[in-house]
Formats: structure tokens, sequence, C-alpha cells
């Protein structure tokens, strides 16, 4: 609604809105809304008539006239005073069961003056009518083989009283059976339905009874249950027939069969008057079919390669669905028609074969099916092949089993490098290859791989001879040497190199390049004539991929011939570095080392020389032609801390050019050969005098021996009364001291204190030292404030004083001539000022 209302503009809403508010009164007025009211009337009523039903309340004021709708047959009527509606004669159930009466109240203008009244009347059956059999006489036919409970017969019956009340509630009885052979109870009938049924005990004698007609008596009575009620009476007539459900014969059925469908293929038949047939099996629905008759059909061609064979099972049903017996099962074949050509598996096959592949080996299957009955030779298939690309020159390079398709090599002279893949043009067919038969065709892709089958081979056997100098560089690129390969696959051409022999000592590298087929000598380490004057490697070349079918010979190796031509070289000292501890006080002439060397050219006469070089302080020598190096001078430790560096240089002299040298590093060791001393300036320390608290002057000192024969230095007093009761000395640490005064009071003036110094060598050096000290008055703030002697190099009071008095004198000079300076600009200023006052009045005179 409202997706209607959408597309409704607001005016033309307005206006539908007002149309409905004038428009409703008016409907109202002609169709007035009225109540309901239900009323129930007994059928065939005996009474004394008019039979009054119930009081219409109708809400009128005044006079008004009353009407009553519905009434053409006068059936019914209402008086006006009271409004009490009744009926004026019996009613029939059976001919209407229900009527509608409405009550309306209309004024002299026939305008209605109230609500309408809408009245429900229900006739209220009465059993007033008995049943009715639908046949004079029912007969069935039961055939023997029918399960027990399925009924074959049904007695029937109408009853024209109302439906929903037991007076229309009909029961079945049987109430004979004649004859009562074998039993009297062979059947029974279900009691609502009236369907007649062979009993447990029926069931069991009928097959072997010889009674082949029965007639049974059955009363059909309404009122349910209850003992009173209408009854009738029908005879059954029931015939007794053999079993006629027996299983159809098998059906062989051609596939594609070209007939008006739908075709008849089988029958069935149950002997019974009511019977229904029906089919079950896993085929497509409408497939096959079955008429009343029995016929069963089937409505279309059948493919049998859909589905070869089919089981149907056929049904006989009572009209109640219940299985007269078990079904039957009717077994199809579909008969098969070479109709469906063989297919290989794969449009495309591709293998992959070495080159030395053994002739007769298996290459490939190929596979095809064909979906036809392989029980017929619609199905058996063989293959043959139809052509080859390329073609060889003895026919067909391969061939192919009849039945198996298996492909296998005819020919043993696969070459990569000549055919690197085959073409096979396949076809299998049909009907065993006769005439007639279907056939399909795939295709064959046979590629021939390489193997290594060829070794490599060296250009030439012998390379050199490449003569050298002995001296050179390594790293130097001795030659390059080339195989080749004649395989097609790359990796197959790939060549690693490899000295076998004549490099035991390492003194070439090959640098492989196997995609190339080259391999570069390299010079690894030094040549050596008076070692070795000549080299002869003996070099190999195969592949990284093991070699098929061939062994290496002696075209795979190659010798490499290398001089090493003489060079004259510098000499060879035995020892790179030469060091050596001695003491600083060792005495000159001691012998402390021999330098050694060789002339590395063995096959000249050694003639080499010893000299030194960087003995700055000349405290050493050598011998030219031994290389004894001596102590010629005293040494000091503390000249060279601790460490003396030179060089010995040693010279072939048949060869100046021809020179080495090494280092000799001389470790000079300390001996105590130096007394500490005070380091630092004291002049401007002072005491106060009284003591004052915490006051002390830090000494400080300094040995130039290694640390083994200084520190920790010992500071002490010499020993006088005097300077012990006037002094004490505090050790700080192994090189600082306080000195502070012993006593409360000294005299101000200059003190000079004996210290001895030690160090802690062994032996130990002593120093003795006078550290002047100042005592002096010192203020509040303990500055110092009485002179107490002059010091060297200090000003005397009076050259202080004279220097004062001057500075302020010639201070006083240069303000004096300032002011007077000053004094003379103003007066001439002011004479300036009057001479420009009297200017203006001579003007006006």
């Amino acid at each position: 609604m409202m997706r209607m209302l959408k597309g409704i503009s607001p005016v033309c809403l307005l206006v539908v809105c007002s149309f409905i508010a004038q428009v409703f009164p008016l409907l109202s007025t002609v169709y007035p809304m009225s109540r309901k009211e239900h009323v129930e009337v007994p059928e065939n009523y005996g009474g004394s008539l008019p039979l009054y039903l119930k009081k219409v309340n109708l809400a009128v004021d005044g006079q008004a006239n009353i009407q009553l709708v519905g009434n053409e047959e006068g059936l019914f009527g209402i008086e006006p005073e009271s409004g009490i509606l009744y009926v004026t004669r019996p009613l029939d159930r059976e001919k209407q069961a229900f009527y509608t009466l409405q009550v309306i109240a209309k004024d002299e203008d026939e305008q209605p003056v109230s609500d309408p009244v809408t009245i429900m009347i229900t006739v209220k059956d009465e059993n007033d009518n008995m049943p009715v059999l639908t046949e004079e006489v029912f007969s069935g036919i039961l055939s023997k083989g029918t399960k027990q409970g399925t009924s074959f017969v049904h007695v029937s019956a109408i009853d024209f009283d109302d439906p929903s009340t037991p007076n229309a509630d009909l029961q079945y009885k049987i109430l004979t059976q004649t004859p009562r052979q074998p039993s009297e109870n062979m059947f029974e009938i279900n009691s609502r339905t009236g369907a007649v049924f062979l009993s447990a005990e029926g069931s069991s004698l009928l097959n072997s009874s010889e009674v082949s007609n029965y007639q049974l008596i059955v009363q059909v009575k309404d009122l349910g249950n209850q003992s009173l009620g209408y009854r009738a009476l029908a005879t059954v007539e029931i015939t007794i027939v053999e079993n006629t459900w027996i299983a159809p014969s098998p059906v062989l059925l051609q596939e594609n069969l070209n007939v008006t469908y739908p075709k008849i293929i089988s029958q069935v038949h149950w002997n019974s008057r009511e019977v229904h047939y029906s089919l079950k099996e896993n085929f497509p629905q409408g497939l096959f079919s079955i008429d009343p008759a029995g016929n069963i059909y089937v409505t279309q061609e059948l493919d049998r390669e859909s589905q070869a064979e089919y089981e149907i099972q056929v049904f006989a049903e009572n009209q109640d669905g219940m299985l007269y017996s078990d079904p039957l099962l009717l077994l199809l074949t579909v008969l098969d028609e070479n109709d469906n050509m063989p297919v290989f598996t794969q449009d495309v096959y591709q293998v992959a074969i070495e080159e030395n592949t053994a002739k007769g080996s298996e290459i490939i299957t190929v596979k095809a099916e064909d979906i036809d009955d392989p029980n017929t030779n619609n199905a058996k298939i063989v293959y043959e092949i139809l052509s080859q690309k390329p073609q060889a020159s003895t026919g067909f390079s391969f061939h192919i089993g009849n039945e198996t398709g298996i492909v296998t090599l005819q020919d043993s002279g696969l070459n990569a490098s000549a055919v690197k893949q085959y073409h096979l043009l396949v076809l299998v067919a049909d009907l065993v290859g006769h005439e007639g038969g279907l056939n399909s065709t795939c295709t064959v892709f046979i590629t021939i791989l390489d193997v290594n089958d060829n070794p490599p081979v060296f250009s030439q056997t012998k390379y050199g001879p490449f003569p050298f100098p002995e001296d050179t560089e390594v790293g130097t690129l001795i030659t390059t040497i080339t195989a080749t390969d004649e395989d097609e696959e790359k990796r197959f051409k790939s060549i690693v190199f490899a000295v076998e022999s004549g490099n035991e000592d390492r003194t070439f590298r090959i640098v492989n390049e196997p995609p190339n087929g080259t391999v570069s000598i390299w010079l690894e380490q030094e040549l050596d004539y008076e070692t070795v004057q000549e080299y002869r490697l003996i070099v190999s070349a195969r592949n990284e991929e093991k070699l098929v079918g061939k062994e290496l010979d002696a075209s795979s190796t190659a010798t490499v011939h290398i001089l090493v031509k003489d060079v004259n070289e510098a000499p060879v000292l035995t020892k790179e570095k030469y060091e050596i501890s001695i003491l600083e006080n060792i005495e000159p002439g001691t012998l402390l080392l021999t330098v050694k060397a060789a002339d590395p050219d063995i096959f000249n006469t050694p003639s080499l020389s010893y000299s030194l070089r960087n003995d700055t302080l000349n405290w050493f020598s050598i011998d030219e032609y031994s290389g004894e190096v001596k102590v010629m001078q005293v040494l000091d430790r503390e000249t060279v801390k601790d460490i003396y560096l030179m060089q010995v240089v040693v010279q072939d002299k048949a060869s100046p050019s021809m020179t080495v040298s090494t280092d000799i590093v001389i470790h000079i060791l300390d001996v105590n050969d130096n007394p500490p001393y005070l380091v630092g300036d004291y002049s401007a320390s002072y005491l106060c005098t009284p003591q004052r608290e915490k006051q002390s002057i830090i000494i400080s000192a300094f040995d130039q021996d290694g640390a083994e024969n200084s520190i920790p230095f010992s500071f002490s007093l010499a020993n006088d009364p005097t300077h012990q009761r006037n002094w004490r000395i505090n050790i700080i640490n192994d090189t600082h001291a306080y000195l502070i005064m012993g006593i409360s009071w000294l005299e101000p003036k200059l003190h000079l204190v004996p210290i001895i110094l030690k160090d802690s060598g062994i032996p130990s050096q002593t120093q003795h030292v006078h550290l002047p000290v100042t005592i002096c008055l010192c203020t509040t703030e303990g500055q110092c404030m009485q002179e107490v002697g002059r010091m060297e190099g200090r000003p005397t009071v009076l050259s202080a004083v004279s220097i004062i008095v001057g500075t302020i004198g010639a201070i006083g000079i240069f303000l004096l001539i300032i002011f007077v300076h000053l004094s003379l600009l103003g007066a001439n200023k002011k004479k300036t000022n009057k001479a420009c006052d009297m200017m203006p009045l001579q003007s006006t005179a």
C-alpha cells in the first residue's frame, strides 16, 4: 500500500480523503451495520405451531414497520409488537440445514430507524434416514496368495443425516459367512471403511482350501456403537481364484531402437476387481510405465552406455494402497549397438627418452576406451601407428602393440644431435579393426634427450714451456687452456678441470670456467729457482655429470710445462725481528745478540755485510762480517723511556741494491740510579702562628726511575730534636705528604725545614732537602699580615711606598693639566658671547 501511495500527489490524496469523509455516512445509512444472533431449530418438530424461537431486540422509539428479509418461503415470522421470531412449520435438515434472516425496522418513509439484526438459524439433525447401500450385491475376486489384511472388496453405504453427528456414523459388521469351511472366520471387515480382507486364519487356510465361492452377509448400522439406530444388510459374493501374480520373463531390448513409443515390453496380472499397478526402480521418471491392465511399456529409446540393465519392481495394490502380494521383479537388458567410437584418454602424449635407450625398450603406453559392451567386438580395440615425423630411412623407428598400446623403440641409433623429437600419429579402431568400425587418433611426441656420452677433449696434449722469473708476483696468470665436448646438453658440456700431478706444493691455482670449457692457471705461491727449476702440471678435464658408455682417454689430459728463471735475490734473514731486554747499567763491550742472514742464491758465492741504522745515540756497534751486536757506551733508561729501536741492514756486496733489514727492539730495564726530589713552588705557602686548625702545606716528590725503583716515597724529618719538635709530616699517598706545625707557636719568620726523601728501589736512593716555610701572624680570615723578612725577588716596603707615591703624583699632575685646559676654554667662550651681543646694536645705529 505504501508503494502505491508513493506515486500519488498530496493534492490527490486530499481529494480522496475528503470524498471518503462525505460518502461514508451515506453508506452507513444505506447499508447499516448489523449484529448477529444464532438460533437452533429441531428437525421434524412435532409440537404445536408456530414454534416461537426467540425475542429480537430492536432499539426503536415509537411506531416502526418490522420487516423480515430472507423469508421467501414464508417459513418464519416475527410479531411486530413483541419482536418474537417464530417458525410456521416443521423443517427438514436434509432439504436445508441453514437459514439466514435479517430483521429491519423502518419508518413511514421506508428508512431504517435502527441497526438491523441478522438471525443465523441452524436445523438440528434428527436420525430420520437409514443407511442406503451403494450396490444391491457386492462382488469381489480373491486371489490365492493375497496378504492377510489386504482388502479385496469394499462394502459401502450412505446416510443422509448430518455427517458430523452419530446419526450418520456408519459401522460395518460381518453377520454370516457361507460356507463356513474350512473356518467360519475366514474374513474380517473394517468397521469404519467396509473393507473386506482375509483374517490371519483365513490367510493360512486359503491356499489349501477347495472352496471357490463365499457369501457374506454384512450389516451396516448408523449411530455408531450405540445399540439403537437404523440397519441395512448387504450381500457380498466372493470368488476364489488361482494366483496369477508370476514374475515376467527377462526382457532383451536393443538400444537406440527405432519404433513407435510407448512400446509394450511385458505384462503382469493380479486376479482382482480392485487392483492398481505401479512400477519402482532407479530409472528416470517416465522411462517405463504400466497401464491398468498390467501392460508394461518403455516410453523412449534406451542407451546402453547410460544404463545397461534395469531391475523393475512391479506392485499390485488395492484401492487403499496396500500390497496384495510381494512385488515382482522384471529384468531388462539393453543390447549393445556399436554407437561409440574408441577415445584416447589423452589427445596428446608426451614422453622423453635418452638417446642411448636400448632397442626394444618400452617408451610409453597409450590407452583408449570404448564404452560399448566390453563383451562384444563393439568395444574390442586395436592400435596402429599411421605416421612418423621425421620418417626414418628404414620405416618407423617405433612400434606399437596391436592390443596393448605399448610403444617400443625399434631403432638403436637415436641421436639427439640429429633428431630432437619424433611425432607419431596413432590410430585406435573398434570391431577389432574390421571394416565398418569406428576410430579416433592421438598424437605422441617423443623427445630424444642428450646423454653425456662424449668426454671432453683438449685441443693439444702439451702446452709450453712457459718461462717465468722466480720473482714473478703471486697472482700472475700463467696460461689458459681449453677443452671441448661434443654433447648437446649444456650441462653435459660443462667441464671441470683438475691438476692431477705436478702441483703437490700448491704453487699454482686453477680457476675453472665450466660453461666456457676453459681453465686458467695462476701463480699461487712465490717461485724459487733454488728449490724448483721447472714444473710439469698434468691437467685433466672431465664433465660435472657422469660419463655414460665411455671412459676417459689420453685426449682428456694435457701437460703444462713451466720453467723457473733464476733472479739475483736479496739476502734472507733467519729471523724477521730481534727483541732483547738488558739492564741500563750493562757494561760497555758486552755482546747482545748476533744477526744471521743467508744468500738464497745457492749457486753464487755468498758475500754479505752487516750495518746498523737508526742508532741515534751511538750506544751500540755491529760486526760487518759476523753480525754481532755489542754495547759501546753507558746506557740511560731515563733518556729513551724503556725501549730503544734500531735496524740491522744486510747487504749483498756483489749486488749492493740487494738488501734486507730487520728491527732490533731493546728493552732497557731500569736500575735505581736517581734519587727522588721535591717538585712544585712553595714560595707562596705559609702557616699561621699561633697554629690554626686544619692548616698544612702539601709537598710532592718525583723520581725519574721506573715505578719499581721509585714509589712509594718515604717523607721524614732530619734527626734533630728541635725540628722533630717543631714539625710533623703526615703521608697522603705514594707521592704526597702534609707538612704541619708540631707545636702551637713558632716565631714569625722564614724557616728552613730539613726533609729526607727516600725511594723504594733496591738499593734505595735518598735526597736531603731544606724546604723554606713562612710562619706569620694572620688576620681573622687567615691572611698573612706581617712582613717577616724579604725573600729573594720580593719588593721591600720602601720600594713599595715609592712606587705608590710616584703613581699618585703622576695622577695629580695629569688632573691639573686637564683642569687648566678646561678653564682656558671657558674664558674664550665668554668673550665670544659678548662679541655676539654687541653686533646688533651697531647695526641699529
